[in-house]
């Protein structure tokens, strides 16, 4: 969860707009072709939740299965009020960020060969949305795209919105006043497998490695937080530039689009000083894949040109994925056991054969764990062999803060957001080896999807999704 080898190298959300009736079919990806059904559809069951009477009064065994079983009692004794869905195995959803030295200049450029808040350093503040698509027509789609792509280059850039007039409504929330700032803000756009129905012409543009995500087997996911037509990504240095920018896109693509889910989450600062930490108290983001190493974001991260749909090339595959943490069982383990679980030291780092945070893992000379345990987060998600080389991640993950659920039990955790070339070498081949390790006891994937981050905007002539409407 916290350390970005594993996976390769708060505040309260406000309410979303009111859905409207739709009126066709479900589309939650449950009864799609290769997909593991999750439950009812769009309006499916409210989510579960932990018993308040479990976590209030009863101990959590050291080990083992009467653990395992404790815990898993006791989540299913209150099913009323955790919000459960899309997430994957621990590993991933708590692995680390794309660190890098924050940019003095608070205007990060909106044109490129690749869109913005990807392999940009990572800012403070982030909104994850899916949004369905209300579009009628194929016209209709690509006129949203251009409005996402117009709004996106105004507001990534700052400026002043213009002046309606006194009889008017104005054209601008005023949340930022009266000009906005750029605050290092960037809008990253992606697609979902369920915009390739048979809604706009589209089926045949798919591409083969864009599917609905994965249900693996510790997952909860909730269907009304899962998947989705777009995916819009907002990152920033303070908090109400990202809700300035949801407002301004939703006024702007009113009827064209409409929220299906939304994660707002923070990105905690050094303390005392290395990679941030995760709400477990590990630090998050250790080591991942290396940004500036262009040839190594080419083998990883962006899409090549030799693909089967040649619009994809210089996008990405983006995971997201909500992460509930049960901090209530978390607080009452052992330090002994959690940095087993983790593999790293909790106060400095390191790996448990290490001295500082940096050292890498010597697991060839610990092949029975006893240093490191077999079982550990770090050694599960890379075990750094010849053969897991080639499923590293750009992890890019943020901490929430939602509050109580239903029974008064805190819900806080990671929101896990990782970038590869391909989906099903990397995300799901690190999701597989995490599969029922020792800390899925202490946590439920939630919600999210798998989109495709679109190519990025090459210049004031081009728009969003130009090559796959062409």
């Amino acid at each position: 969860m916290s350390n970005p080898e594993d996976a390769g190298s708060p505040t309260q959300p406000a309410p979303d707009l009111p859905r409207t009736d739709l009126s066709r079919t479900d589309r939650s990806g449950a009864d799609r072709p290769g997909e593991a059904p999750s439950g009812t559809g769009r309006s499916g069951a409210a989510p579960s939740g932990v018993a308040s009477s479990g976590v209030a009064s009863s101990g959590v065994a050291s080990s083992g299965t009467g653990r395992r079983a404790f815990l898993r009692g006791a989540l299913g004794a209150g099913v009323a009020g955790v919000a459960v869905g899309a997430g994957g195995g621990a590993g991933v959803a708590l692995a680390g960020r794309a660190n890098a030295a924050p940019a003095a200049d608070p205007v990060v450029p909106f044109h490129g060969v690749h869109q913005a808040g990807i392999t940009t350093p990572v800012q403070p503040h982030a909104l994850h949305v899916a949004f369905d698509v209300l579009a009628t027509n194929r016209a209709e789609l690509t006129d949203l795209f251009r409005t996402l792509t117009e709004r996106g280059r105004f507001l990534t850039a700052g400026g002043t919105p213009p002046d309606p007039g006194i009889s008017a409504p104005p054209t601008d929330s005023g949340v930022l006043g009266p000009t906005v700032p750029a605050d290092r803000l960037t809008v990253t756009v992606g697609v979902g497998a369920s915009l390739f129905d048979d809604r706009y012409g589209l089926a045949a543009r798919k591409p083969a490695g864009l599917t609905p995500m994965v249900t693996f087997p510790n997952d909860h996911l909730d269907p009304a937080e899962s998947h989705g037509d777009l995916s819009v990504q907002l990152c920033a240095d303070n908090r109400d530039t990202v809700v300035h920018a949801l407002r301004d896109l939703a006024r702007h693509t009113r009827g064209a689009m409409q929220v299906r889910w939304r994660y707002e989450g923070f990105n905690s600062p050094p303390r005392p000083a290395g990679t941030p930490r995760n709400l477990m108290g590990f630090k998050d983001g250790t080591s991942n894949l290396d940004v500036n190493d262009a040839a190594l974001m080419d083998k990883m991260v962006w899409v090549p040109q030799q693909t089967d749909q040649r619009w994809t090339a210089g996008g990405s595959y983006q995971v997201v994925r909500r992460i509930r943490m049960l901090v209530e069982f978390w607080d009452r383990v052992s330090i002994n056991e959690q940095e087993n679980m983790f593999g790293r030291r909790r106060d400095s780092g390191a790996p448990l054969d290490g001295n500082a945070e940096y050292d890498v893992p010597n697991f060839a000379a610990d092949p029975i764990g006893s240093a490191i345990p077999l079982t550990s987060h770090i050694r599960r998600a890379n075990p750094r062999t010849a053969q897991s080389e080639d499923s590293r991640i750009l992890r890019r993950p943020y901490n929430y803060d939602r509050g109580v659920d239903n029974v008064g039990n805190l819900d806080m955790g990671l929101v896990f957001v990782c970038y590869q070339q391909d989906l099903q070498r990397q995300f799901e081949a690190v999701q597989k080896r995490l599969a029922d390790e020792p800390l899925g006891d202490y946590i439920q994937p939630v919600g999210g999807g798998y989109f495709l981050a679109l190519p990025g905007v090459q210049d004031a002539d081009d728009h969003l999704g130009r090559g796959l409407l062409a």
